[in-house]
Parts: C-alpha cells; sequence; structure tokens
C-alpha cells in the first residue's frame, strides 16, 4: 500500500513494514515546511495503523537529509517574532513524534546527513549507514544553532561528543558517526538493503505490544532516579504478564511452539 504525498512516499508493505521516504532528492531532501507537515501526518497515521509493525526511515536519491532548506529559514526571517518560534516549533514536534513513535524506528541512511538530519538519524532505534557519506552538525558555521535537534543528538551521543560535533560544525566520516554512537553501523553501500532486511527480520520476531511498552519503559526509566524505577518496572512486569502476549508469549515457551507475531 502506498500513500501519496508532495515530498514524501509512505509504503507499506504485506509483514506490516512500512518505509517512510523523504522524496525531494533534488534538494537533497532538506528539510521545508511541507515535509515537515506531511512527515508528521505520516507519523500519526503510522501510529494508528495497527496493521504496521516497523519503520524505515530512508531518503530518496544520493543524500539522506542536507537538514533544514534555506529558502525556507529565508522565509522565516521575514515574519514575526511569534510566527519565526511557530515554524522552528514544528521541527521540534516532529522529532518529538518520530522519537515516541511506539513502533521500532529504523534508520536506512542511504547517504549524507548534515543539521536537521542528523536530528533525524538521532531519533530512530537502529540505525544503518552507507560508507563513504559525510555527516554534519554544521550550524554554528552559518551563525545559526542546532537548537530543535539537540535534545535527541545529544541523547543520542553524549555531551563530549556532542561538543565534540557541534562546536566547530566540522564533517565526519561514517565511521566517526558509528565509534559516536550516531550509527549503529556502516555497510558498503550496495549491502545497505540486505543489512536494513536483517534488521528488520529479527524486529519481527518481537510481539508488537511488548515493543510499544518497552520504548515507553525505556524512555521512562532514563529519566527517573533508582527508587522511583524500582517501582514503575514492578509494576510494568505485574502488567506484562496479564497481557495477552505475554500470556501467549509464556505459554509458546513451554510448549515450544511459535507465537503468533513471529515473522519467519
Amino acid at each position: 500500500m502506498t500513500t501519496t504525498y508532495e515530498t514524501i512516499r509512505l509504503e507499506t508493505d504485506a509483514r506490516g513494514v512500512a518505509t517512510l521516504t523523504l522524496n525531494r532528492p533534488d534538494k537533497h531532501n532538506a528539510l521545508n515546511g511541507t515535509l515537515i507537515t506531511e512527515l508528521c501526518d505520516a507519523a500519526g497515521r503510522l501510529v494508528s495503523d495497527k496493521s504496521v509493525r516497523i519503520v524505515v526511515l530512508t531518503g530518496a536519491g544520493t543524500s539522506f537529509c542536507a537538514g533544514g532548506d534555506f529558502n525556507w529559514f529565508a522565509s522565516n526571517v521575514e515574519k514575526s517574532r511569534a510566527e519565526r518560534v511557530e515554524q522552528s516549533a514544528t521541527l521540534a514536534h516532529l522529532l518529538r513524534r518520530l522519537d515516541t513513535l511506539q513502533k521500532p524506528l529504523i534508520g536506512r541512511i542511504n547517504g549524507p546527513a548534515y543539521g536537521g538530519g542528523v536530528g533525524m538519524i538521532s531519533v530512530c532505534d537502529y540505525t544503518i549507514g552507507a560508507e563513504g557519506a559525510r555527516y554534519g552538525l554544521t550550524e554554528v558555521k552559518l551563525g545559526l544553532l542546532p537548537a530543535n535537534i539537540s535534545p535527541y543528538v545529544v541523547a543520542r551521543i553524549g555531551k563530549v561528543h556532542a561538543r565534540e560535533t557541534m562546536l566547530s560544525g566540522a564533517l565526519f566520516d561514517s565511521a566517526r558517526a558509528e565509534r559516536i554512537g550516531l550509527l549503529t553501523e556502516v555497510v558498503a553501500a550496495d549491502a545497505l538493503d540486505a543489512a536494513v532486511e536483517r534488521v528488520v527480520h529479527d524486529h519481527l520476531q518481537a510481539a508488537p505490544g511488548a515493543v510499544a511498552d518497552t520504548k515507553a519503559l525505556i524512555a521512562y526509566v532514563a529519566s527517573h532516579d533508582l527508587e522511583t524505577n524500582m517501582i514503575y518496572t514492578a509494576d510494568r512486569l505485574a502488567d506484562a504478564w496479564e497481557t495477552g502476549e505475554g500470556i501467549e508469549g509464556i505459554n509458546s515457551f513451554l510448549n515450544k511452539s511459535v507465537p503468533s507475531w513471529r515473522v519467519k
């Protein structure tokens, strides 16, 4: 199934694997108002579509995402302060929506990514990059700040690596992107699809409801103290024992059968 947009493509296969493609290849998939709005709409569809189990995020053409479109930036300069804040916040809301997506978000990073493109990588749960691509948090070179993306980039690569990359704006290669944690793994460009399929297959073995609850669990425990987490996690495991998935999973293990959610 394919959903038609102006600046993105959304396609879902029979397994429930949705591919969300940034589709402005002539602009290196730079983020503008239309693309951000359409991505937010697509994310909403993906959340509500119970048949979708996994989302793969990628770019059309030779780039993943070149960051913010400078024509979009320029159009915002003439606006009022309140309007500029509103426009800036659209990207923040998009990143938040993708970061909290209740399904695995796999980054198929097919080429270079700068600025906001690095932010888009940072909200993915697992990222696979093609060898030879370059990355950069280049905002300071242009007198700008990596503002809306910073919570996700810092969470992804840590404060030390954020300072190393953000304060100079210097470009870095895929090997360093993997070393600092931006990319989970790096493969040859012609092996990218096979690597994504391997990771997708692994995720198709997991129960969808348990995956959604585990993403929420990770977010919660990362932002709370140990005493609070002890109470929260005890409740969550007790809850899991009572779910249909939990009961089926335990019984399938004891009976040496295959639970209904696993895809060969």
